[in-house]
């Protein structure tokens, strides 16, 4: 078997393998070969498995993001998309060569992490990812959908004059590219969503071109600050993904879609963990939560870098030994954090904390307590207090979120 890169002129045999490894059929793109998820695939990028007799078996791709780490900080990150095998060829290490030949071309390029969104939970963990942001759906019925305050009081703190704007999906692309690009900027957890993206309707809505609507909020100043997309049917208004920048703009949006007449309920799509939504209505049991997921999984390749890139607000001074069963590779480092300023180096002091990378990737989001995964078994605590030191450390300004799907 061979592991290749792709070219341009691979894309049909690329996709199609795809699409046959998950038992599906490729969509016809448009005329201008957009509408599709593909729409946008970095060939450069993507690797095809080839058997001995020159059939294609497998594929792998990856695309090219930025990442937004705690303290604001944006990265590179290895988009990890289109893995499949063929139903034929699962079970014969497939799999394993094009994840040992993906993370050889991401760390060739530079990038020290990778992320992907996994379909099956089971099968990332032993190539050293782990899942660092979760997400969930809440559904509110409309007839329990009073607030608890007037809205002049729930948003005090915010401008006056702010505005709701409905527009369709083809007439608002400029102003949910603007307004997504500067809440990606500061939510960690987010990714990017390059132009090209946008221009093709490579994605789920709202990149994608199917039809929906787009709330935007405006401030005072009459500058988008925040956008719902939706769509109604069968009684039931479902929110795609609500961006604000500030909680003044979301709540405005809530008030909006929960006040649409027509509709019994609304479901908003992918909402992070401890919303304050439940909190803002006057009955908490009208907001039932259902769909908790993982959803973003992180994968570092070279551990100082990473460490030393995100943003610290706590100090304090952590030896961490780190396994990379899948890679082959081991490492103990001393972390110290002095005024927010981290430093990661290689050290023979004993450790604090043992784990694995992919537990090291859970927890560098912010998104998953290492005390959780202590409890669980797969960080061990060499002495008291370590645990609880680690989260400290390990927090983020607030919880890692991604809306992006790839």
């Amino acid at each position: 078997m061979e592991i290749r890169s792709t070219t341009d002129q691979d894309l049909d045999v690329f996709v199609d393998t795809l699409h046959t490894a998950f038992g599906r059929f490729p969509e016809t793109p448009d005329a201008d070969g957009g509408g599709v998820w593909w729409a946008a695939t970095e060939m450069d990028r993507n690797l095809l498995a080839v058997a001995a007799d020159g059939r294609p078996v497998g594929t792998a791709g990856a695309c090219s993001f930025e990442l937004t780490l705690p303290g604001q900080v944006v990265v590179p990150a290895a988009g990890v998309t289109s893995v499949g095998v063929l139903p034929t060829h699962r079970r014969q290490g497939v799999l394993t060569a094009l994840m040992r030949r993906q993370l050889a071309d991401v760390r060739a390029r530079g990038e020290f992490l990778s992320v992907l969104l996994a379909s099956e939970a089971g099968i990332y963990g032993r190539f050293g990812y782990g899942p660092a942001t979760y997400t969930q759906r809440l559904t509110v019925q409309r007839h329990q959908a009073a607030f608890t305050a007037p809205r002049a009081r729930l948003a005090a703190d915010a401008p006056a004059g702010g505005s709701v704007e409905v527009l369709r999906r083809s007439e608002s692309g400029e102003i949910l590219e603007q307004v997504y690009d500067r809440y990606r900027r500061a939510q960690p957890g987010a990714l990017s969503r390059p132009r090209r993206w946008w221009e093709l309707g490579a994605g789920q809505a709202p990149i994608a071109r199917a039809p929906r609507y787009i709330a935007v909020h405006r401030g005072a100043d009459g500058t988008p600050d925040g956008y719902a997309c939706y769509s109604l049917g069968d009684d039931s208004l479902t929110v795609d993904e609500t961006i604000a920048l500030d909680d003044a703009a979301y709540l405005a949006l809530a008030r909006f879609v929960l006040e649409h007449d027509l509709v019994t309920q609304v479901v908003f799509r992918h909402v992070p963990p401890e919303h304050p939504l439940r909190h803002q209505l006057a009955d908490f049991r009208a907001v039932q939560p259902g769909g908790e997921t993982d959803w973003l999984w992180v994968r570092l390749l070279d551990v100082p870098a990473a460490l030393t890139a995100r943003g610290w607000f706590a100090d304090g001074e952590l030896v961490l030994d780190v396994a990379d069963p899948f890679l082959g590779e081991h490492g103990r480092y001393l972390l110290t954090v002095r005024d927010g300023k981290p430093e990661c180096v290689p050290t023979d002091r004993e450790p604090d904390l043992s784990l694995d990378v992919r537990d090291l990737g859970s927890v560098y989001l912010g998104g998953t307590l290492p005390s959780t995964l202590v409890r669980a078994g797969h960080i061990r605590a060499h002495r008291p207090g370590a645990a609880a030191l680690a989260d400290a450390l390990f927090r983020a300004e607030r919880a890692p979120h991604c809306l992006h799907w790839f």
